[in-house]
């Protein structure tokens, strides 16, 4: 637990911050005025601001924050001032109501590892301000809290950064006198909207841009710019179309225009994060920027157009109003997550792709978030407490955080709106008419929603509702049935209950929709009518599940139906149902909700795999007999030939569910007897549905010329696991056919997504020709640094195979590509092997915890930020069988007992021996 930080004090920072002891800041500031002469060994920093006291605060000393700063003048209205430091922070005293504090300091960017702050990547200037950086470039009080008006002057030399961007809008630029290394130049930039220091950047570098000017529905024009290195323009079409529709999107949906003359978003290789919303000025990790045919998969021009909406749509959800505290991340976040899914589903044309976008959603969800609420990291949607806040980006935030805001949509729902889309829409506008340039809190958020549909049941039951934001863990909903053929009547009872997480033994029960279906013995949807009902409703009904137990009793039902629960995914929980496999195998044939009926597969390989798991031996070469019934595998011979079925929803449906989510089913885990199991389910699958396969890739592999679409990514993902299989099946077969024609199809492809696949298909299979195609794919795309990071990770996720696979990480390790000091590259190896490997990372030997151990103290001494997110591949270890367990807790003392921890990572490590 978060106070179990023991007695070591572990230095300056390791302090617990507790949401309870909010506290309003004595000051505020109204101005900023930045002036940079930017220099990567010595930049200048120049800040003058205005203060004022808060007369809601008792009067108190002033106490900036500041890190790792130079700090050459302190002024007050132009006089020099006394001032003292407290630990890092600057304190002044006896000061007036009002004044203007002017401070100079200067930092060294080109030493800054950590990349929070001001630092260099590729000889250009970026900064990362969120949560904490803003500290590490001037002393300021670095609070989501504190909004002020900026202006920002950036000096610098002209040849080496003729490109000089910040927040808001270019108010002035031109020729400054020449400096000891030849012309400088200056830019100026104004902001003509408030925000916390968070959301400041700037960006000084050789780039170029591309550029769009659109016009909104009110008639008012505004330039879009896209930055890039040179050499990458021609891989920026595809973020600009989708900040384009993003900006679109959001006026038409929610009525939110961009609220300034030019949006920018400015790229760059050496980024901790994915991407940064400051206003006006994005910055992203290149790997969400660029792309075309040749360099990017569909799955990146997929999360390209979904970050791009993120970050876009921060400019309303997170910056026109933002966070009172960082306790209140997921009010920025949580939501913006939801509506960056939202804009997905809504440029998907067909139903089955909306659909699919939902299941990968629930799928990541499950795979990460659920874990986490079960380890020793959980923590509530609004956390009570934290060390770090940098460790508290994480999935519940974002993604159950999403989850909440979407159930939120659901219990604002009507008759004429049932699927809450207006009334949600409502409640956002009273937000925004609410609070607009303010710092606020969830329950601002929850309130102004439900207030804007004052019948709904999440107006009725706000204050409980309010318990997904404060109760950590994943519900557990037990679902029971009974059919009653004399009366005609089938009764569910829905029960929850919430497991224990670190500060929270007890739960109180959460308010719960539950999408519901009952389906017929002819597998259509019955008419559902609720006991004392006087009519029914087609289709799919959402019940509320409020108490421990409650009971709902359908009538005039002559046939006991099948039950299709949680429909939609209608709240992030566990659904406990004991359903019979024909009853699967009739909701996986007829359902006509899509997520369920993807579900019934899932849950029928669970099934399969846990039953082998606890009952079938692995052999000494890691191998173990056939897992799947001839049932389970007819079924998915029939989805794969099903004629009208999107091929990206077949894709989903014979996609085994992955190690880490089995692992999560079981009390005790071993991660060798997991990965034995899975491998055996792939091979069988593999070698049973030979010929459905090849049936698959024929109908699939020629999707015309390129385009990123749903219906084209769809048959390319079918077609690319087709190969995968038709490999697999060739290692038991000897068969040199499909082997032979995945090389020809990778040296053929005119795509990234048809040749990675078909690399993958080699690789994963560990066929003897993957080692040749590894060869010619690092050769043609040397100078391509995304895709050097993709060709790094598929061999770092290869199927281990007796052990083979940390050898070969050490050796990545060692190639003349290789950096520890890039975030995506380090993530590439070294994260890909420990987070999504599980069985080349828990090895018998304890090697993978030595080189895990080794790797976070490692990464910890450069950036803290990814070596924390490193540190938790251990987050599970006390559910892992021996010896594995004892080895693992070995490696995390390890770590934890290093005296020189960085906050970030020792809050990690020290949470995760405390369960």
């Amino acid at each position: 637990m978060l106070q179990m930080i023991d007695d070591r004090e572990t230095g300056p920072g390791a302090v617990v911050i507790n949401r309870a002891d909010y506290l309003a800041p004595a000051y505020w500031i109204d101005t900023v005025d930045l002036c940079f002469d930017l220099d990567p060994a010595k930049t200048r920093v120049l800040n003058k601001m205005t203060l004022r006291r808060n007369p809601d605060v008792p009067a108190q000393p002033l106490k900036l924050d500041g890190e790792e700063l130079n700090l050459a003048r302190v002024l007050v209205n132009g006089q020099g001032t006394s001032f003292k430091m407290e630990g890092s922070q600057l304190v002044l005293c006896d000061l007036p109501d009002a004044f203007e504090l002017e401070i100079f300091t200067t930092t060294c960017p080109s030493k800054n590892t950590k990349l929070m702050g001001l630092y260099v990547s590729n000889d250009s200037f970026f900064t990362q301000c969120e949560a904490e950086g803003f500290r590490r470039i001037t002393y300021f009080l670095d609070r989501p809290d504190v909004m002020a008006s900026y202006s920002v002057t950036l000096r610098a030399d002209k040849a080496k950064y003729p490109v000089l961007l910040s927040n808001g809008n270019l108010v002035a630029h031109g020729a400054l006198e020449d400096g000891a290394n030849g012309a400088r130049h200056f830019a100026k930039w104004v902001d003509p909207h408030k925000k916390p220091s968070y959301l400041f950047a700037l960006v000084a570098g050789q780039l170029v841009s591309r550029e769009q000017r659109i016009t909104s529905r009110a008639g008012k024009e505004h330039l879009l710019q896209v930055y890039v290195r040179p050499g990458d323009l021609d891989k920026t079409e595809h973020a600009m179309t989708s900040l384009m529709h993003s900006v679109a999107w959001d006026e038409a949906r929610f009525g939110l225009k961009l609220d300034l003359e030019r949006f920018m978003i400015v790229a760059t290789s050496d980024f901790n994060m994915g991407a940064m919303e400051n206003k006006g000025l994005n910055i992203f990790n290149t790997k969400y920027v660029l792309a075309n045919q040749a360099t990017a998969t569909d799955v990146d021009f997929s999360n390209i157009e979904s970050v791009v909406g993120h970050e876009y749509f921060h400019n309303w959800t997170g910056n026109r109003i933002t966070c009172r505290d960082w306790f209140q991340l997921s009010l920025k976040e949580g939501l913006t997550v939801f509506r960056d899914q939202e804009f997905s589903q809504d440029l998907c044309a067909e139903a089955s792709a909306r659909a699919v976008k939902r299941i990968e959603d629930v799928r990541v969800l499950r795979t990460a978030q659920f874990p986490e609420d079960a380890g020793p990291m959980a923590h509530p949607v609004r956390p009570d407490s934290y060390i770090e806040i940098s460790n508290f980006y994480t999935v519940t935030i974002y993604e159950k955080g999403a989850e909440v805001v979407r159930m939120m949509q659901t219990l604002v729902a009507s008759i004429n709106d049932p699927l809450g889309r207006d009334g949600f829409a409502r409640g956002m506008t009273l937000y925004f008419e609410r609070h607009d340039g303010q710092a606020v809190t969830c329950d601002d958020f929850a309130q102004a929603i439900a207030d804007a549909n004052p019948m709904s049941d999440l107006a009725r039951l706000l204050p409980q509702f309010k318990r997904w934001y404060s109760q950590a863990g994943t519900p557990r909903v037990e679902a029971l049935g009974a059919y009653d053929a004399t009366a005609r009547t089938y009764t569910l009872t829905l029960s929850q209950t919430c497991w224990p997480t670190p500060g929270q033994p007890v739960k109180e029960p959460f308010v719960i929709p539950v999408g519901l279906g009952l389906l017929g013995v002819d597998g259509q949807d019955l008419p559902l009518q609720l006991e004392g009902e006087t009519s029914a409703l087609a289709g799919t009904r959402t019940l509320v599940l409020t108490q421990d137990s409650e009971s709902f009793t359908f009538v005039n039902l002559d046939a006991e139906p099948v039950p299709s629960i949680l429909r939609g995914f209608t709240a992030p929980v566990v659904l406990e149902f004991d359903y019979t496999d024909a009853q699967l195998l009739h909701l996986l044939a007829h359902d006509s909700d899509p997520f369920n009926r993807w579900e019934a597969g899932q849950r029928l390989a669970v099934n399969s795999a846990v039953n082998a798991i606890k009952s079938i031996a692995v052999s000494a070469d890691g191998t173990c007999a056939n897992v799947l019934n001839d049932a389970y595998l007819g079924a998915m011979r029939e989805v794969l030939r099903h004629p009208t079925l999107d091929s990206a929803f077949k894709d989903l449906v014979l996609t085994l569910p992955s190690e880490t989510y089995l692992a999560e089913q079981l009390d005790v885990v071993d991660p060798q007897h997991i990965h034995a199991v899975r491998e055996a389910m792939r091979q069988q699958l593999a070698t049973a549905l030979k010929a459905d396969w090849e049936a698959a890739y024929a109908a699939n592999h020629d999707t015309g010329a390129y385009t990123p679409d749903p219906e084209s990514s769809g048959r390319r993902a079918l077609a690319g696991m087709a190969l995968t299989h038709l490999c697999l099946a060739a290692r038991t077969s000897g068969d040199a056919v499909w082997p032979g024609k995945t090389l020809q199809r990778f040296k053929d492809a005119g795509n990234m997504t048809d040749r990675f696949n078909a690399l993958a298909a080699l690789v994963s299979s560990s066929h003897p020709l993957a080692d040749q195609a590894l060869a010619l794919f690092h050769a043609m795309f040397k100078d391509e640094a995304l895709v050097i990071d993709k060709w790094f990770s598929l061999q770092t996720s290869a199927p281990d195979r007796g052990g083979n696979i940390l050898p070969a990480v050490k050796q990545l390790m060692k190639h003349a590509d290789f950096s520890l000091k890039n975030p995506n590259r380090a993530r590439s190896v070294i994260s890909t092997f420990c987070q999504g490997n599980p069985a080349g990372f828990h090895r018998l030997d304890a090697a993978g915890y030595h080189f895990w151990c080794e790797r976070v103290i490692e990464l910890d001494a450069l950036n803290p930020q990814v070596a924390a997110r490193l540190a938790r591949a251990l987050d599970r270890w006390s559910k892992l069988a021996e010896p594995y367990r004892s080895n693992a807790r070995q490696a995390i003392t390890r770590v934890a007992a290093r005296t020189d921890l960085s906050k970030d990572t020792l809050e990690v490590v020290t949470r995760a021996l405390g369960q």
